[in-house]
Formats: structure tokens, sequence, C-alpha cells
């Protein structure tokens, strides 16, 4: 019973590191996105 609640934890623990790495990396690529839109609206103006 020990080693399961271990290996449950260890894997809710390795799934929510990636999943912080996942929403971190769509938030960053969302900033680029936003930056080339401010971008190419400057350029029409």
């Amino acid at each position: 019973m020990k080693n399961w609640l271990k290996f449950m934890t260890f894997g809710m623990v390795a799934l929510m590191v990636t999943a912080c790495n996942t929403v971190e990396g769509v938030g960053e690529d969302v900033v680029v996105a936003g930056d080339a839109i401010e971008d190419a609206g400057d350029t029409n103006d």
C-alpha cells in the first residue's frame, strides 16, 4: 500500500511540473503573437 501511495504522489508531482511548463510556454507564445499583431498595426499607421 505504501509503495502505491509513493508512486501516485510521484506521478502527481510530475504531472503538475509538466503542466506548469506547458502553461508558461503557452503564455510566452501568446505574448509573442500579441507583439506581432501590435507591430503589424504600427506599420500600417
